[in-house]
């Protein structure tokens, strides 16, 4: 298996909350990406990779990034041997190549013939996740069919489905469709899916097919990860794997609500997430 960390973002929202924060408290996350940002203990992303590589769940971890970023994911990077930096050359929000080309930048860079799982730089799980439990769960579907691909799911409000990718399923856990931030009217399903997906290496291909179909819409049909999920839903079986909840560090107090978890109630840091 092999790891995507998609990191090639440029927190707008955080640095535009950072910016007309005037406690002076924060100061010294500007300019920092997301996924380096402090979160407890050490670099968000750092509890990705250790948790990856001490479960065994990954070999290797590509970390697609932007040019304004490149040296300090670099600089990051130096004490983890199994951790390779990307550029996708991008320099400014305007010119991002969106979530799914930078999946398939990666594919092809470092010429990927494996099962793949992205994650999200920006998002952590609860304690009570586990990559042991998300791998057993995919070696047994990839013992019943070799198409088969894997997604989370947790519980959300039912004013929160206009935030997120809704998944519908039957009695299985096999998806049958994801809706992108649906009423709560036009959908009986509360689960919301965050950004980790596991790819199997027979559903690699449909990269290039759906950013060939893509090719003239807009950046937002390109950039959400998630609209390539949905897209695959019908080509391939897709199976849920249902966890608690989720930290998306998307602005200021989503972050600081993130770090005050790491901080005050994590209560093993060294099995986190294995």
């Amino acid at each position: 298996m092999k790891a995507v960390i998609l990191a090639a973002g440029y927190g707008t929202r955080l640095q535009r909350d950072l910016s007309l924060d005037s406690s002076g408290r924060f100061s010294g996350l500007a300019g920092i990406a997301k996924p380096l940002l402090p979160v407890g203990c050490c670099a968000l992303i750092s509890h990705w990779v250790k948790a990856l590589t001490a479960s065994g769940f990954a070999d290797y971890i590509y970390v697609v990034t932007n040019d304004v970023y490149r040296a300090a994911f670099e600089e990051w990077a130096t004490p983890f041997t199994n951790v390779k930096i990307l550029n996708d050359q991008t320099r400014n929000n305007d010119e991002r190549l969106g979530a799914v080309s930078c999946l398939q930048l990666a594919v092809k860079h470092f010429n990927i013939d494996d099962h793949v799982v992205v994650i999200g730089g920006d998002t952590l799980f609860k304690e009570d996740f586990s990559l042991s439990e998300v791998k057993e769960k995919f070696s047994d579907l990839q013992a019943k069919c070799e198409d088969c691909c894997l997604v989370l799911s947790y519980h959300c409000r039912e004013e929160e489905t206009q935030k997120y990718g809704i998944l519908e399923a039957d009695e299985s856990l096999r998806v049958l469709c994801m809706k992108e931030k649906p009423l709560p009217s036009e959908t009986k399903s509360r689960r919301a899916c965050p950004c980790f997906y596991v790819f199997s290496k027979k559903s690699l291909p449909l990269l290039d097919a759906f950013l060939e179909e893509k090719k003239d819409s807009f950046i937002e049909e390109k950039d959400a990860p998630g609209n390539f999920v949905s897209w695959i839903i019908p080509r391939k079986p897709v199976y849920i794997h249902q966890i608690s909840g989720r930290f998306d560090v998307g602005n200021l107090p989503s972050y600081i609500e993130c770090d005050l978890y790491f901080r005050e109630k994590l209560r093993d840091t060294k099995s986190y997430m294995i």
